[in-house]
């Protein structure tokens, strides 16, 4: 359950991420200080986990840049909990002019497995130094592909895309670096589309990720996302089917979004 769950939280980072062509700096106009986001993680009608996505009230300095500062937090609830406990908290710092992560901070405790690191980027020389958690001594160094984003920046950087101008079938690469690996995927674009929340119904695009060969998402299109079709861009729901059942995620709650979300 709790590498299903992360895997979920992975993917939904992983629709954040653009092709590298486009240069920095990053214009946008969707999100601000001050945002509180939660999703509901469920089987069915039975609730599996929750999210907490948190901006923290004033930009912070990381790197000598200007930040936002993120927070993720996931964890199990419910009988899942009882099962098999997932207390994972990730945290970013992104640059406010590049939303690029210039430091990121994660924190698992899953059952009895316990691990907490911070990784420190330069996005000069595309390179990040590992460091565990209260020790200063650099762990390992890893050479990255421009323009790479954490799992937290992600989410945030899909914010920036405008996905009304993307044909119909159209696709981007996305790349994203997480617990030493870097990632390689494709974004899918699949039109516009009305869906229904516990708030209203809400116009959507719906993104498709084209995900590598792993054992628990039934096929490399298992997963579709819905991203309002408004200047906040949030992903309002996700599916997730899975080679046993399907999960979902789904929006319960949300404030200091810079734009009013517009249900009807």
């Amino acid at each position: 359950m709790k590498k299903i769950f992360l895997l979920t939280i992975l993917v939904v980072s992983a629709m954040s991420f653009k092709s590298s062509i486009q240069e920095r700096i990053v214009e946008q106009n969707s999100f601000t200080t001050g945002e509180h986001i939660e999703y509901r993680v469920h089987y069915g009608f039975v609730n599996a986990a929750e999210a907490i996505v948190d901006v923290d009230e004033k930009l912070q300095n990381a790197n000598g840049h200007p930040c936002y500062k993120v927070g993720i937090v996931g964890r199990t609830v419910g009988v899942t909990d009882w099962i098999s406990k997932v207390r994972d908290t990730w945290t970013s710092y992104i640059d406010a002019s590049q939303i690029l992560p210039q430091q990121f901070y994660m924190k698992k405790q899953e059952g009895n497995y316990k691990k907490e690191q911070r990784i420190i980027f330069n996005h000069n020389n595309n390179t990040a130094k590992l460091f565990e958690l209260n020790d200063d001594q650099e762990k390992k160094s890893y050479t990255l592909p421009k323009h790479i984003q954490d799992v937290v920046s992600g989410y945030y950087f899909i914010r920036t895309i405008d996905f009304s101008k993307m044909n119909i079938g159209e696709s981007v690469p996305v790349t994203f670096f997480f617990e030493g690996e870097v990632y390689n995927m494709r974004l899918k674009y699949r039109g516009k589309e009305t869906i229904n929340t516990k708030f209203g119904k809400i116009s959507t695009f719906k993104i498709t990720p084209q995900l590598p060969k792993n054992n628990f998402f039934s096929d490399e299109e298992a997963v579709k996302m819905w991203v309002t079709d408004d200047e906040n861009k949030i992903p309002v729901r996700a599916e997730v089917s899975l080679k046993i059942g399907a999960l979902a995620l789904d929006l319960r709650k949300y404030s200091g979004l810079k734009h009013e979300l517009k249900f009807h």
